[in-house]
């Protein structure tokens, strides 16, 4: 009999990251530091910080990237018991710069142990049995095969119950726009909660009209949470809109994770039992957490941290 899953699920693709120190680019930089990184496992870290059971699972390289990536996640207190490491297929890499100022990610990740997942490969009881699964439009854009493989785990999620939170997460260098639409969209449209970015939604429904695109997303019947409209987030549930303001940051060091970070704290206020826009304040307290530090998942705050802050409680530096 298959292990009792735990409250939320996760999988896609983590990759070894390499960057240079210093927010530098790679062709002036001798040295490159190691860390990993992916949106799932990022989620996966964050929700777990919270004191919630949480499991990430997917395909990583037996080689010392992928064992040091299954450890360090474990390590977190993630479910790591799905995921596989295979002797065929390398672990994914990615290498991230600054140039001119400007954010650029490099990807080496076809024929990755990842881009080969399939749905033989996955535990469907273990994925019944959870009580939210968390997909990314990441993990379509990675092969065919991992495109028929996330339909066919939300199909089976939903046949059993599961609640689906959905994160497009646009990567245009992993497939086009139009490519994209063709897989975003039907999985919205499946989705219970819709969590996009403003200007992912712009690129998905070709225009700049937020009104157009909110009668779009009052017609899926999911909870749709669009990150970044203005200073706000801006919640449509059961035909109602709400707004509700960006938590302030004192100061913004790297932006990479931020969408992450407001995911896991979300699903983690929803796990914790609190209605859609306290989860919503919550993950935007989380978000606003994690630009102020460098790194994709490192500054994921802990339970006592987001819950100083969201009761306003000052913080003590010494």
């Amino acid at each position: 009999m298959a292990k009792t899953a735990p409250d939320l699920l996760t999988f896609g693709e983590t990759m070894a990251l390499f960057m240079p120190p210093d927010h530098r680019a790679i062709e002036g930089s001798a040295m490159l530091e190691q860390s990993y990184g992916g949106a799932e496992s990022n989620v996966a870290i964050g929700v777990a910080r919270l004191g919630e059971s949480v499991g990430w699972f997917g395909a990583l390289g037996d080689d010392p990237f992928g064992r040091s990536i299954l450890k360090r996640i474990r390590g977190e207190g993630v479910d790591v018991s799905r995921a596989s490491l295979s002797a065929d297929a390398p672990t994914g890499m990615m290498f991230r710069e600054m140039v001119a100022g400007k954010l650029t990610v490099h990807y080496y990740r076809k024929h990755s142990a990842a881009s080969k997942m399939k749905l033989s490969d996955l535990d469907l009881e273990y994925i019944r049995s959870c009580k939210i699964l968390h997909i990314t439009g990441i993990t379509p854009a990675l092969s065919d095969n991992c495109r028929e493989t996330i339909f066919a785990v939300v199909a089976a999620a939903k046949e059993a119950g599961v609640k689906i939170s959905f994160d497009p997460n646009l990567r245009l260098k992993l497939w086009s726009i139009d490519e994209a639409r063709e897989v975003v969209l039907p999985l919205a449209a499946q989705a219970d909660y819709f969590l996009p970015g403003w200007d992912e939604l712009r690129l998905l429904y070709d225009t700049d009209d937020f009104e157009a695109v909110k009668e779009k997303l009052v017609n899926l019947s999911a909870v749709s949470i669009v990150k970044g409209v203005g200073d706000t987030n801006v919640v449509l549930e059961n035909g109602q809109v709400v707004e509700v303001p960006f938590y302030p940051i004192e100061r913004v060091i790297d932006t990479v994770g931020a969408g992450d970070g407001f995911c896991s704290g979300f699903l983690g206020g929803l796990l914790k039992g609190m209605s859609v826009l306290e989860a919503v304040r919550l993950g935007s307290i989380s978000g606003a957490l994690v630009v102020q530090s460098r790194g994709d998942w490192e500054a994921l705050p802990d339970w006592s941290t987001l819950e100083s802050r969201l009761s306003d409680k000052g913080w003590v530096e010494r």
